[in-house]
């Protein structure tokens, strides 16, 4: 069983990372992955697909057939439209709809596994101590800091490891972000520096060579 420190730190972690990503951008991925399985819901939206393809296909060829000209090829053309239209909008209905059970689902079991963990855990291992202080390095105060709210005194809380672990991570993560957009910011300006020094750049003309040198002359 891995240690109380290892998994709260993983779980800080966890939940850090869906902060700074983002929980809609995480449940697109999980269903595009979940998409490329086989299973049922994919076939459903492969056939959707091919079905749209179809459609347009019709459409294209009802766009480009004239009414007054060619008029039962039009009719037979314009059925099939309606009806095609009429089944992609009811496949849309019921796929919008096992897409939104999906991301209630996601939904449900991330508030699960991370927020309920964050509240269960403290609740139950608030008298457990995630580590001992060396005994007579740190004064009375910071010894009954440390222990807050209900851990041994001279001892680190569950509490206390999970406000270091997110003050900690929030850091890093804020630094790597901080980071990233300065390199991306400075990309950016040698690119916009470049362009005007292309522009400037022009092939001089022959002629004016030409007519400089018969000048000296």
């Amino acid at each position: 069983m891995p240690s109380l420190l290892v998994v709260i730190f993983v779980i800080e972690l966890v939940v850090r990372l869906v902060n700074t990503i983002g929980a809609a951008t995480i449940n697109n991925l999980i269903w595009r992955v979940y998409l490329s399985l086989p299973t049922a819901l994919a076939g459903q939206f492969a056939e959707h697909r091919r079905k749209q393809k179809e459609y347009l296909a019709v459409r294209h060829d009802l766009n480009a057939t004239s009414s007054q000209d060619e008029f039962a090829k039009w009719a037979r053309l314009r059925r099939q439209h309606d009806k095609l239209l009429e089944e992609l909008e009811k496949r849309k209905s019921a796929l919008d709809a096992s897409r939104t059970r999906f991301d209630r689902y996601l939904t449900a079991v991330r508030l699960i596994s991370t927020r309920g963990v964050q509240w269960l855990l403290p609740m139950w291992y608030g008298k457990v101590p995630m580590f001992w202080l060396p005994y007579g390095w740190f004064p009375y105060y910071v010894e009954w800091f440390a222990s807050f709210p209900r851990a041994p005194l001279g001892s680190v809380s569950i509490v206390m490891w999970q406000a270091a672990c997110t003050s900690m991570l929030t850091l890093i993560v804020d630094a790597a972000v901080g980071i990233i957009g300065l390199i991306a910011a400075s990309r950016q300006s040698q690119r916009h520096k470049q362009k005007p020094m292309q522009k400037d750049r022009q092939p001089v003309p022959a002629a004016v060579g030409k007519d400089e040198g018969k000048k000296e002359l």
